[in-house]
């Protein structure tokens, strides 16, 4: 089997982290510019990952998390947010930062600047609230590839308060709202859920060519 298909074949959503065993800098590092390539519509990255490595805030947020123990048992918990705030200044500044990397002129930028603007401008706050969350939901897929692929082990996790985790992050400090969470770390090596097997549909089943 080709390797990185292995690996996502190896991957699943560990049930219990081994708690003794911690990440590297470096692989989070990896997490964290993988998070930062991501795909995002129009590009604008409405979002933003809390990298959280506290014993005692993990242990903590489990009673936010269904009392899900992987948040007190991984390395890391990543906390993804959405900006609460997504107006005409977020969009300047987006297409300020073009132009300071890519050199282009605002000639050729201000007709997609006012697009865009007016475009957001006509969605109301739950419009912009889900599209931000989509854009949460293709990075939090992308990190569970690049996971998969670096042999790090994860939980992807919608099951907890976001209002909770929000307070006691300080998030509305930082203008976020928090919308998914993944545990990392090691797989405890008595978590029987690694040895079992993937229920999938038949490939036939989940994918349609049309030639």
């Amino acid at each position: 089997m080709e390797h990185s298909i292995y690996n996502l074949d190896w991957r699943y959503a560990v049930k219990k982290f081994d708690s003794e065993r911690m990440l590297s800098k470096e692989q989070i590092e990896k997490l964290k510019r993988a998070f930062n390539l991501t795909a995002t519509s129009y590009g604008l990255q409405p979002i933003k990952m809390l990298v959280v490595q506290n014993k005692e805030v993990q242990q903590e947020l489990v009673s936010f998390s269904m009392e899900q123990q992987q948040v007190a048992q991984a390395s890391h918990v990543l906390v993804f947010c959405i900006e609460r705030t997504v107006d005409a200044n977020f969009i300047s500044n987006y297409f300020e930062m073009v132009k300071n990397i890519r050199g282009t002129s605002d000639e050729i930028l201000d007709p997609f600047k006012e697009m865009m603007t007016e475009n957001f401008s006509n969605k109301d706050v739950n419009e912009i609230k889900a599209w931000s969350k989509n854009q949460a939901y293709l990075a939090m897929g992308n990190l569970l590839t690049v996971c998969a692929l670096e042999k790090i082990d994860s939980c992807p996790m919608e099951g907890f308060e976001p209002e909770a985790y929000d307070r006691l992050l300080g998030l509305p400090d930082m203008g976020l709202t928090s919308v998914l969470v993944m545990p990392v770390g090691y797989r405890a090596e008595d978590d029987m859920f690694a040895t079992f097997k993937k229920v999938r549909r038949d490939l036939n089943d989940s994918v349609i060519e049309i030639n």
